[in-house]
């Protein structure tokens, strides 16, 4: 089978679901490279207060990228259903609206940052002596940030498009870029902080350009299409835009509860544990991109397949393609919780020093905070279902039963009933709420008869 003549509705579930998965997950773990890249030249270059300071500009980094997310679940959702029915020109018509959106979506997050650096910084929790430090990385690396989002809704419809290795070598060209530049700029040219945030913005800008290159040049089903400025042109725009953003507002909800998830923990940790308490949760944020690219591989590899075959209501398949990916976050889960587990040590020394204060709190932490990492997989994966098969209304409440409704009050009681635990445990415990709640949906769904798999 070549690589761009997939068939989503005939080739056997499980031979499709690898397909997809594999160059998927590996271009998303080298999309998360990047950011752990960063921490380990920045670590060994700048100690934990580098780490500390690129920590607090993560929640608005993360709050952009799920509007990437958000933009690309529901054109490839749309696009997909489109495809299947044969109607090439308006799916390929939707990736392009989407692609325009993303362009203005990416300059409200970035102009303001420019113009407001200092504010932004100590908005989001900076102290005095942090500030300057995230004022510089910001700078140098927010204006890339068009690139980070062109990239997050590219790289959907690529593999709708039927080329998932070449969605793959955006991610990891880019990854491997920013390895060579990282160490260039912040040892041999001794640029510190500016030099990690030039080298990523660089590496971003790379990844994005291929990407659309690719969609312009080169793409078999959705190149992108011309746009027209007319009225009625953009008011069909508006609308499709809006459905998208509804369909994937949960995705965007998903990367919302990072951003959470770091401000309110480095808020807590702040107050707690200070400087050294805020550089230790860097730690663990550094390496939670990567638990949720695997969840976000396993959603995206299904939705194209889930979506597909949901248009053309077949039913069963639909559901194979579901419990396949329930399976597979259920073994990546469970694997990614073992290696925090007994490896915390390990992990902590590939960006600090073991012997600092920062090291010693992660290296307490890391076991606790791996507790919750099979529910945070699952949790995406199920989401994720949601979305493919346009049933908002459970993947928006599970969202933000896990990002908001749980999460913020975890932080806020269980470091009183617990003390230093209680802050590591906040994630695992809203995560773990949630995935009772998603597993009780389920099973009523099963229990009702007349309710056809195809609906969900």
């Amino acid at each position: 089978m070549k690589e761009q003549d997939i068939d989503f509705a005939t080739v056997r579930i499980g031979r499709l679901f690898s397909k997809l998965f594999i160059p998927t997950l590996l271009g998303m773990l080298g999309m998360s490279a990047m950011t752990a890249i960063d921490g380990v030249f920045i670590g060994h270059c700048m100690g934990s207060d580098g780490i500390a300071a690129v920590n607090i500009i993560v929640p608005p980094l993360m709050l952009i990228t799920g509007c990437g997310l958000m933009i690309g679940t529901g054109s490839s959702v749309t696009a997909s259903v489109l495809l299947a029915h044969g109607c090439r020109k308006l799916a390929r018509l939707h990736v392009t609206q989407a692609m325009a959106f993303a362009a203005l979506v990416a300059a409200a997050f970035i102009v303001p940052l420019m113009l407001f650096p200092e504010e932004a910084a100590r908005l989001l929790g900076a102290s005095d002596h942090l500030t300057p430090l995230v004022c510089e990385y910001m700078v140098w690396y927010v204006p890339s940030w068009l690139f980070l989002v062109w990239t997050g809704v590219a790289l959907f419809a690529i593999r709708l498009d039927g080329a998932p290795r070449m969605a793959m070598a955006c991610s990891l060209v880019a990854a491997v870029m920013n390895i060579v530049l990282d160490w260039l700029f912040m040892f041999p040219l001794g640029w510190g902080l500016m030099g990690g945030a030039l080298a990523t913005s660089l590496s971003t800008t790379t990844g994005g350009l291929m990407a659309v290159v690719y969609l312009l040049r080169h793409a078999r089903r959705l190149r992108l299409h011309p746009l027209k400025l007319s009225r009625k042109s953009l008011r069909f725009a508006v609308r499709n835009v809006g459905v998208q953003c509804r369909i994937g507002s949960s995705a965007l909800l998903g990367e919302a509860t990072l951003a959470v998830l770091m401000l309110t923990g480095n808020l807590v940790f702040m107050h707690h544990l200070g400087d050294d308490g805020v550089g230790a949760f860097g730690l663990v944020c550094y390496y939670m991109p990567f638990i949720f690219m695997v969840g976000n591989a396993i959603a995206q590899s299904a939705q194209p397949i889930i979506s597909y075959n949901f248009g053309l209501g077949l039913a069963q398949r639909t559901r194979a393609a579901e419990q396949v990916a329930l399976l597979t976050a259920t073994a990546c889960g469970v694997t990614v919780s073992l290696v925090f587990m007994l490896l915390p040590e390990q992990l902590t020394a590939l960006f600090l020093d073991p012997r600092s204060p920062a090291a010693r709190l992660a290296v307490q932490g890391f076991p606790l905070f791996a507790t919750g990492f099979l529910f945070f997989v699952l949790n995406i994966t199920a989401v994720g279902y949601f979305q493919s098969v346009e049933r908002l209304r459970p993947a928006t409440t599970f969202a933000l039963l896990r990002g908001l409704v749980v999460l913020v009050p975890s932080f806020v009681v269980l470091p009183r009933l617990l003390g230093e635990p209680g802050i590591w445990l906040a994630m695992p415990l809203a995560e773990g709420v949630t995935a009772i709640a998603v597993a009780a949906f389920f099973v009523a769904g099963r229990m009702r008869a007349s309710h056809r798999p195809a609906q969900r």
